[in-house]
């Protein structure tokens, strides 16, 4: 980590170098609110024309299938081309790199990261991945507040602070959840409370969501059915939900790692090619379970499942979400994890209503507890996983049955040794980028 330093005797420069850096800060937030919303507006489209080509396909028959197969096959294929071609950085969710840099592990990706994150993460959600668009957001508002901090001569503190600012102000707009967004750049990011840090986060957010309204419009990701606080009979059981979703965190965590270890011996554009056409195909057959997954998470919160169905449908998504990941394109983990964790905990709360008919167990309010507790226990921040839920669904009755869920999620994988996914996926990272730079410095 590179420190900052300043004499004693210069608290008017500090005053004038923090007012500088906020104002910054705000316009790094405006700048990340346009462009993600314009992604977010870019994928929807794509699910749009990805939904479209799948009814046509139907109609086609076998043909259409074959014609559905390749498009999806073809869209990842030219996703990973791009990532290999262009910026080899934009690979995957973004965080992970995003985190090194702050570290003074990496250097600071070339700003032609951005196009790239923006046509490939695109390309690979909507041709039907299960990616979150989260993390590109990140990553590209993140590039983008470095950028502003070297367009104004900014030395390398300001220009961190504002990388850190724009990555927060990334995640607030794609979830529109701006204290998300701050509570995530000092728990995950910087893993630390910094003054300048906490106030350009807060203000990128602000100015990020600000402009991303007026973009796509007011309103809270998800809909829920009227929840009531669970009783006092029914808390333990949070406890119990917490405990399992960090025993599948570790699954979670694990079989990503594995499948990314397995698949990574194929070539880029043939692995991403042959997953998007998978892909293709699980979508001819089955055209709900596919892409980043904010509807399947919705359908799950208002109660949509059942015993039988939803271990099925949670271990397609879990496959899916490994697969798409080592695809090697542009896309995130967050929205995939939200679809788990509401299905697990939506799964967790009608077994308790079967075991427990005298409780009056509301399985949807354990759907949003899931969310949060599987968050937790993947990424290890649970600050960030509790205001996500809530601003996302605009509910606090939750809250408490969260810290009680999140609780567990956090001590059980601890306990067992796993390391938080990003942690993992860091040390990835650096290794394969570092050797990628020896090899371009041996060629030179």
């Amino acid at each position: 980590m590179i420190a900052e330093s300043r004499g004693a005797d210069e608290p008017e420069a500090e005053g004038g170098s923090l007012t500088l850096l906020t104002l910054l800060a705000l316009v790094v937030g405006a700048i990340s609110g346009a462009v993600v919303a314009l992604f977010m507006l870019l994928l929807e489209q794509a699910d749009h024309l990805r939904d479209l080509l799948i009814t046509l396909a139907h109609a086609e028959g076998p043909q259409g299938f074959w014609l559905l197969v390749a498009a999806c096959a073809a869209a990842t294929g030219v996703a990973a081309s791009l990532v290999r071609r262009i910026s080899p950085q934009s690979a995957g969710s973004g965080i992970p790199h995003v985190e090194a840099v702050l570290n003074g592990l990496l250097p600071q990706a070339p700003f032609r990261m951005i196009p790239v994150k923006f046509i490939g993460g695109a390309l690979a959600i909507g041709a039907g991945l299960a990616l979150g668009r989260e993390g590109p957001s990140v990553h590209m508002a993140g590039t983008l507040g470095h950028l502003v901090g070297r367009t104004f001569r900014r030395n390398w503190p300001d220009c961190r602070v504002l990388l850190a600012a724009g990555a927060g102000a990334g995640l607030a707009t794609a979830f529109n959840a701006p204290i998300a967004g701050a509570v995530f750049v000092l728990e995950e990011l910087v893993r630390r409370f910094e003054l300048r840090v906490a106030i350009a986060a807060l203000g990128a957010s602000a100015s990020a969501i600000s402009v991303s309204r007026a973009i796509l419009g007011d309103g809270q990701d998800f809909h829920l059915p009227a929840l009531v606080m669970p009783h006092l009979a029914i808390r333990p059981l949070f406890f119990v939900l917490g405990a399992c979703a960090g025993l599948i965190a570790v699954v979670y965590n694990r079989v990503l790692l594995q499948t990314m270890a397995t698949i990574q011996r194929v070539p880029v554009e043939a692995r991403a090619t042959l997953i998007g056409a998978a892909v293709g195909a699980l979508a001819w057959v089955l055209p709900d379970l596919v892409g980043g997954g904010d509807a399947i998470t919705q359908r799950t919160l208002l109660g949509a499942g059942t015993l039988a169905i939803l271990p099925v449908v949670f271990l397609l998504r879990l496959a899916l979400g490994a697969l798409s990941y080592s695809a090697g394109t542009p896309g995130g983990l967050f929205a995939p994890l939200l679809v788990l964790g509401a299905q697990f905990g939506l799964f967790f709360g009608l077994a308790c209503e079967f075991a427990f008919p005298d409780l009056n167990v509301q399985p949807e309010g354990f759907a949003v507890v899931g969310m949060a507790a599987l968050f937790t226990g993947i990424v290890r921040a649970p600050l960030t996983g509790i205001v996500l839920a809530t601003e996302m669904t605009a509910d606090v009755t939750m809250l408490l049955p969260m810290l009680c869920a999140c609780a567990m999620a956090m001590l059980t994988p601890t306990l067992l040794g796993d390391p938080p996914i990003y942690d993992s996926l860091r040390e990835r990272t650096v290794a394969r980028e570092r050797a990628r730079l020896d090899r371009s410095a041996a060629r030179e």
